[in-house]
């Protein structure tokens, strides 16, 4: 049997395959032709998340909150649509947190003012408290009225912020008797009672005509005056406006000035 002879492939030609070889790799691993697609998009570290931000505090409908107001009122000068200012008086907390500090400010506006009649009626005025002002700068809408009212006078408010003024009945019986009394004592100088008797007459007309020109009381509330405000609706405040780094001062209360009886 004749023995089939292989061909012996040299060194030089072993070399050139092996070339061949990882090319054909090399091609097979990289894209044919220019990259017409843009690569895709990284997507962007998330920022670092600030304390409190996204955190929502909710004050209670029903929180009552001091006050003491900066400006005085009287209806005999206001009218619909003046301004109130006022500051708090007493920090609110929530959950051990101050959400409200002493110092805030507070306006509002006067809805209507009236002023008491000649013959019968008191003076009157209504407010309404719209604005919160934290010491930040922080500002939410407030939908509150003041409930009770300390002026040192004989003032009277209700639930919806009406302040009226006092009753000056008996000052008025007060006017009539003392002219009465006044021409009674002119007519006894005459010295004779029939004259005492028109003399008291006269000046019970006069006292009454002096109670019908004269207007009824005015309703005041001086600067200084105290007021406790009460939320109707609760009050929602942004988490990260509330990091307080001065949680307010306690300011001297001005007094209202002496009221006359």
């Amino acid at each position: 049997m004749t023995k089939r002879h292989l061909p012996v492939i040299g060194a030089g030609a072993a070399c050139f395959l092996v070339a061949i070889s990882s090319a054909g790799r090399l091609s097979a691993q990289q894209p044919q032709g220019p990259q017409t697609e843009a690569p895709p998009p990284v997507a962007p570290k998330p920022a670092p998340t600030r304390a409190g931000s996204g955190e929502r505090v909710i004050v209670p409908a029903g929180t009552r909150i001091g006050v003491v107001l900066q400006n005085g009122i009287s209806t005999r000068s206001a009218k619909p649509g003046d301004s109130v200012y006022l500051q708090t008086s007493f920090p609110i907390t929530i959950g051990n947190r101050i959400v409200i500090p002493v110092g805030s400010y507070l306006r509002g506006e006067l809805l209507e003012s009236k002023r008491p009649g000649r013959v019968t009626g008191r003076g009157e005025f209504r407010m309404r408290l719209n604005t919160l002002i934290l010491p930040t700068g922080y500002t939410v809408d407030l939908n509150a009225a003041p409930r009770t009212a300390d002026s040192g006078g004989k003032e009277t408010m209700d639930s919806e912020g009406k302040v009226t003024g006092g009753s000056d009945k008996g000052k008025d019986v007060g006017t009539v008797a003392e002219t009465t009394a006044t021409g009674a004592g002119i007519g006894a100088i005459a010295g004779r009672a029939k004259g005492a008797g028109i003399g008291a007459g006269i000046g019970a007309v006069a006292g009454l005509a002096a109670v019908l020109l004269t207007r009824g009381p005015e309703a005041e509330l001086p600067r200084g005056s105290t007021m406790d405000v009460v939320l109707e609706h609760p009050l929602t405040l942004d988490g990260s406006q509330i990091q307080f780094t001065n949680l307010g001062q306690f300011q001297p209360t001005v007094q209202p000035p002496p009221r006359q009886p």
